[in-house]
């Protein structure tokens, strides 16, 4: 399955494109359908005659909904790029390639819209002008097909280019890292909250147990869908509906994320690259009010531009970006700047290093990318020259090498270790960084978490643990503890947060084992009351409790019963 995105001015005809490729109108709301104008994401989905199953994601050309457009691209494999033969290329046609390019598309072809309603000559007219604005972009070479809609011309060509389009676009990889950024969510009657996405990075399956981030939900995928059709297990590069246990809908959120906790490292704060778009009249420096677009969703965020300048027009440099949130990145992801006050694209980069090591004053940038971050982080990357590190660090395999400046923090890497979990796993890393970890000292890696050989977690031990160990049922309040402490705590797995509460989370495993004793004795299933009983606690604690067990798979809701889920712990 591909991805493609639709892209091109307003009122060129990219939703009716798509309804004719695929049958189902992507305008879903009924403002849409009285303006004639798409204001929000529209999804389609069609088998080519070759077979090749494309979803479509068709969204909005007017500038005042740019936000859904960027919204809507950020996880496609391709675009199909439309112009209207009778008005030619517009404003927001420039917009979005510039954009598709900032994010780093490299795969599209163009759609000559409307071109019953002109002569020949006007055709050509516009078929020299799209060439002439396209020239020097990733879409010069694109193939471009004439399409008139109501009359049927070019339909058929234009399935014929997509199906060449789909066989030439890589696959996406399955590195075993899903990641799903959310881009709408509502609630399906009888089945609770689903939420959709272009799912990334790695598969998912029926009973998987994830987190929802930023704000922390455990989650479980009690469904999938895709294409109208139910999965068991679900590819990346799918266009996905995943029905979730564990959250309401009305706590997600467009831009929200679905992974599994334990593989992503959680950033505020990140290094990258930027190009600023030539079109732009001023420079770019820390002032202004930036917006970064992140996967589906948008973040404000502060920015310091890395160097001593501000970055011109045209140029490129590398910039720290501040993040109101924690989210799972990690390097090579893609975004977009736009300045709101101006309401201007301002341009977009990559992101190089989630975890800076130097402040931003003392950041070095550099362009070599397989050298270093921009702030001089030290992870390792595959080398143009071949050459290993030399001078008093380790044996590199051949081929690798490091930022010079890595040295004094290689020297640190043991003691920076010492702490179990201070990144929860390797592979949100690069693979080069996995190999790089096997030759520190004293470090061991199971299952792609780092831990210290003899280290114990002193977080284990924490105040805030041992109260809520202490009365695991009905937990006291963490009462002067502070927020960033349990978050960490939250992180490293001892605590977990429920509608407010919080709970150990030996509390949670304890209360799975006792609902399991009651369902020896009750296999027809136990009401709430009975499981609050044998806690002995309140109703208040007892709901939420029962949240975290049907989230986990522990329990599943029959009707006012509970009975044993697949992930119900022994008696």
């Amino acid at each position: 399955m591909h991805v493609i995105a639709t892209a091109g001015h307003v009122d060129h005809g990219k939703s009716t494109l798509v309804r004719a490729l695929t049958g189902i109108d992507p305008d879903r709301w009924e403002e849409e359908k009285q303006r004639g104008m798409t204001i929000d994401l529209g999804f389609g989905a069609a088998t080519l005659p070759s077979g090749a199953e494309l979803a479509f994601v068709d969204v909005p050309g007017h500038v005042r909904f740019i936000k859904n457009m960027l919204a809507g691209v950020g996880g496609v494999d391709a675009c199909l790029f439309v112009v209207a033969a009778t008005e030619g290329w517009k404003p927001q046609s420039e917009e979005h390639l510039r954009i598709l390019e900032l994010l780093g598309l490299r795969h599209g072809m163009i759609a000559l819209t409307k071109v019953g309603l002109c002569d020949e000559d006007l055709v050509e007219l516009a078929r020299l002008d799209v060439a002439e604005h396209v020239a020097g972009t990733f879409l010069e070479h694109a193939e471009l097909v004439e399409v008139d809609v109501p009359t049927g011309r070019g339909v058929a060509e234009l399935q014929a280019a997509l199906d060449r389009l789909a066989a030439a676009t890589p696959r996406a990889v399955d590195a075993g890292l899903p990641r799903l950024w959310v881009d709408r969510a509502f609630a399906a009657k009888g089945s609770g909250t689903v939420v959709t996405g272009t799912l990334t990075g790695g598969s998912l399956a029926v009973d998987d147990e994830l987190v929802l981030l930023p704000d922390g939900h455990q989650v479980r995928v009690r469904a999938l869908q895709s294409h109208h059709h139910q999965r068991a297990t679900a590819a990346p590069g799918s266009r996905l509906a995943v029905n979730l246990v564990g959250v309401a809908h009305h706590d997600v959120r467009r831009g929200d994320v679905l992974v599994r906790a334990i593989q992503w490292h959680r950033t505020r704060t990140v290094d990258a690259s930027l190009q600023v778009l030539d079109s732009l009249d001023h420079e770019v420096s820390r002032r202004g009010a930036y917006v970064a677009y992140l996967g589906s969703g948008e973040q404000p965020v502060k920015l310091r531009v890395l160097g001593a300048h501000p970055l011109a027009p045209g140029e490129s440099g590398f910039v720290r970006l501040y993040l109101p949130v924690a989210l799972p990145l990690r390097p090579g992801d893609r975004f977009v700047l736009r300045e709101s006050g101006r309401r201007e694209t301002v341009g977009g980069g990559e992101v190089l290093d989630v975890a800076p090591v130097l402040p931003a004053s003392r950041a070095a940038p550099t362009a070599r990318w397989s050298g270093s971050s921009a702030s001089g982080a030290s992870w390792a990357r595959p080398s143009s020259s071949g050459s290993p590190v030399s001078g008093g660090s380790p044996t590199w395999p051949a081929g690798w090498s490091t930022h010079p400046g890595c040295r004094s923090w290689w020297r640190r890497w043991p003691r920076w270790w010492r702490e179990p979990g201070r990144w929860a796993s390797t592979s949100s890393r690069s693979t080069s960084t996995g190999a790089a970890l096997a030759l520190v000292p004293d470090i061991k890696i199971e299952a792609g978490r780092v831990t210290a050989v003899e280290a114990t977690d002193r977080a284990a031990g924490h105040p805030c643990v041992a109260a809520l160990d202490a009365e695991p049922f009905a937990p006291p309040p963490p009462d002067g503890v502070d927020r960033t402490e349990l978050r960490e705590l939250a992180r490293r797995g001892h605590i977990v947060a429920q509608d407010g509460i919080y709970f150990s989370e030996r509390a949670v495993l304890e209360a799975g084992r006792v609902v399991a004793r009651l369902l020896v004795e009750r296999p027809e299933g136990v009401t709430v009351a009975e499981v609050r009983d044998a806690w002995g606690c309140s109703r208040k604690h007892a709901l939420p409790l029962l949240a975290l067990l049907d989230g986990r798979g522990m329990t599943r809701r029959r009707g006012d019963l509970r009975i044993g889920g697949p992930r119900l712990p022994q008696p």
